[in-house]
């Protein structure tokens, strides 16, 4: 059997060498050039810590603080006072103009859609919510059905039929889903599509049978089924 040639030992540490001079000559040619990005890349690192530090913490605080009343002018379903404000707390549109990129100022794009919702601002209502985003899985799928009860309102039921579905869908719970899928079911009714009625409904009885919408769903099924 032959074997394997191993490279000499003394040939590897040529090699070592040889590389480790290329590098040193490299940097040593380089030097000024590679000093000043990392220069920058520590100066960079330095003004995203101090702006989140002293700029974005602090106005992330002032929003909150901000934002409380017109909270409780919404809890109170007094809408328009919570968008507009009272003329000494600012209003949801107050917060959005002035803190639009705090975590507040997002958030008064959902409550201003809620509110235009309650206030029959269906177009309002759609435009806020809809450019309202959030991770929050169980918000997210009551933004999408809100945004489909302000479509429904304007008559555009096929699109409110979808949103209502995708709320349903997003985020399976016992909380949303079975809500949202009977309102699509019932819509699918009004739209005459009575088999995607009949399987919204069936979701809810099959998966969601101990909540409120599960416990009556069988009369929806029945009638349906019986016609």
């Amino acid at each position: 059997m032959s074997k394997e040639k191993t490279p000499k030992p003394i040939e590897n540490l040529e090699e070592v060498e040889h590389a480790l001079t290329t590098a040193e000559l490299y940097f040593e040619k380089n030097s000024k050039i590679i000093s000043i990005v990392f220069g920058a890349a520590v100066v960079i690192a330095l003004i995203l810590l101090a702006t989140h530090r002293f700029y974005s913490l602090p106005r992330e605080a002032k929003a909150k603080e901000q934002i409380f009343v017109a909270e409780q002018y919404f809890e109170k379903d007094s809408f328009n006072l919570a968008i507009n404000g009272d003329g000494n707390y600012p209003g949801f549109l107050d917060i959005i103009d002035d803190y639009g990129s705090t975590k507040a100022g997002k958030l008064a794009k959902y409550y201003t859609g809620i509110s235009n919702l309650h206030l029959e601002k269906y177009q309002e209502a759609i435009d806020y919510l809809e450019g309202f985003k959030t991770d929050d899985l169980l918000l997210a799928p009551v933004v999408l059905g809100a945004t489909g009860d302000a479509y429904s309102e304007l008559g555009n039921k096929e699109k409110a039929v979808k949103l209502y579905m995708e709320a349903a869908e997003l985020n399976p719970n016992a909380f949303t889903s079975p809500v949202y899928y009977l309102k699509a079911g019932n819509l699918y009714e009004t739209l005459g599509n009575k088999d995607k009625a009949l399987a919204a409904y069936k979701i809810i009885k099959d998966k969601y049978a101990e909540s409120n919408e599960g416990r009556s769903i069988d009369k929806y099924i029945a009638r349906l089924t019986a016609n």
